[in-house]
């Protein structure tokens, strides 16, 4: 198997893992914003993310000449197991399944449990606390609680002086991106009560209208007609101009005065109403607390599954037996993701039929049927599955704590929020003022993380 055994090849690893771990949460929230089901997003993700497993596995993992103390994935996997008695069926396929380091594979199908959670939890986060804030806070509750517990996992490769004032940057991150997340709420609050105003301007103008009609009753007929269309232009006009989500009959008035469409800015009250008239996931009258309770969770869930897949390629608590071999990264890998594509399948085939936070009911057929951004959805797993894999190539060499350094995917998260989803634009100075201050510690943080980055014996 091909193992990373320098420092600057993890930290290779590390940086492409950065770049791809913080492109496919922008693919997932773009499709969410073109009003397809989350549901139907995460299954076609969970299944390329699993197929990334698959060929990293059978690639790097069989790299090499295999041996008895770092066995190539096709072995290790094929290493036979079997219990004696016939007393279960499925204890025999458990046995052939599991084999003598089934406490190893117990760790690292747990950590995809957790990740799969957590990953789940982010989709509907990002509704609500929007892409950019939603993963500096679950990023930075990783660094500060997962880091730590690697830290003390890896023995101590990591330097301390180094790697602790990291985590301390990445704390102050979490602060900043609330404020980030409140200021910004706060300025969408007024933009959409400037809307509400502007709305009564409008229904006065249309009503100056009409009272214009009647008051013309005895007006020659040509003449009428003419002031009839040209009230209705003006207005149709005026209406698709400020308000083109908010027109009465928005449609119709496309079709007859296509030349008049105009399509609302990022960052304006139209473009808010636009995109709660087009997502998936509804925002609007909903507490801006679930988006955080659920950032916060996913956030916990996060920072166990790294630590849980050291435990299963490392056995530092020594739960295997003498001579049997430590799991491999890539073994650890497949099982960490299958146990996390099992979970997503369960979770979200329920969620077609039973779904939560209001959104619509599907189905197994209307899934299999939706083919609008199933592309964009598999491209997503496959850009997930290959940054795991690389975040866990480089920590096996470098140590996990440094490679949480990864959890400096927020900057390309907020990268990719500002210019694809407009996040942030014609915000106050003073939300600038936090954002910028955000991703200036997020720039320190993974510096110093990498910085501190050791070489596994």
């Amino acid at each position: 198997m091909y193992v990373v055994e320098s420092k600057g090849g993890a930290i290779a690893c590390m940086l492409l893992a950065l770049f791809l771990l913080g492109t496919w949460p922008a693919v997932m929230t773009l499709l969410e914003r073109r009003g397809r089901l989350p549901q139907h997003t995460y299954l076609d993700y969970s299944i390329t993310n699993l197929l990334a497993a698959v060929i990293i596995a059978f690639t790097f993992g069989e790299i090499g000449k295999s041996t008895h103390e770092a066995p190539n994935f096709s072995t290790q996997l094929s290493q036979l197991s079997w219990h004696r008695t016939t007393y279960h069926l499925y204890l025999n396929l458990l046995g052939w399944l599991m084999q003598d380091n089934w406490p190893s594979v117990m760790f690292a199908m747990a950590g995809g449990v957790v990740l799969s959670l957590g990953n789940l939890s982010t989709q509907y986060a990002w509704a609500f606390v929007g892409l950019s804030v939603t993963e500096v806070i679950t990023a930075s509750i990783t660094v500060v609680i997962g880091t730590t517990l690697n830290y003390f996992l890896d023995d101590k490769i990591n330097n301390a002086k180094i790697l602790f004032p990291g985590v301390g940057c990445f704390l102050i991150a979490v602060c900043l991106a609330s404020a980030v997340h409140s200021s910004n709420a706060a300025d969408n609050r007024a933009k959409l009560k400037c809307l509400s105003n502007d709305d009564k301007l409008r229904s006065v103008y249309v009503s100056s209208s009409i009272d214009m009609l009647a008051n013309n009753e005895n007006a020659d007929n040509a003449k009428m007609n003419f002031v009839r269309l040209r009230i209705l232009f003006s207005w149709a006009k005026y209406s698709l101009e400020f308000w083109p989500s908010q027109a009465t009959d928005i449609s119709t008035s496309r079709e007859a005065f296509p030349e008049t469409e105009r399509r609302a800015k990022f960052g304006t009250a139209d473009f808010l109403v636009e995109l709660e008239n087009r997502r998936a996931i509804k925002v609007f009258g909903k507490s801006t607390l679930i988006g955080l309770a659920i950032t916060f969770f996913a956030g916990i869930c996060f920072s166990l599954f790294s630590p849980a897949f050291n435990l299963a390629s490392n056995d530092q608590w020594h739960t295997l037996k003498k001579g049997v071999p430590k799991l491999v990264v890539y073994t650890a890998f497949f099982w960490f993701s299958v146990s996390c594509f099992v979970l997503a399948i369960i979770l979200n085939v329920t969620f077609l039929y039973h779904p939560v936070l209001d959104l619509p009911r599907s189905s197994l057929k209307a899934y299999i049927n939706d083919w609008n951004g199933r592309g964009w959805a598999f491209s997503a797993g496959l850009l997930c599955g290959f940054g795991n894999g690389l975040q866990f190539m480089g920590g096996q060499a470098a140590g996990y704590a440094a490679a949480d350094a990864v959890q400096a995917l927020p900057l390309v998260s907020t990268f990719w929020g500002i210019l694809l989803f407009g996040e942030y634009r014609k915000s106050s100075r003073r939300t600038y003022v936090f954002l910028a201050s955000m991703l200036l510690m997020f720039v320190a943080a993974v510096a110093v993380l990498m910085a501190s980055a050791g070489h596994r014996k």
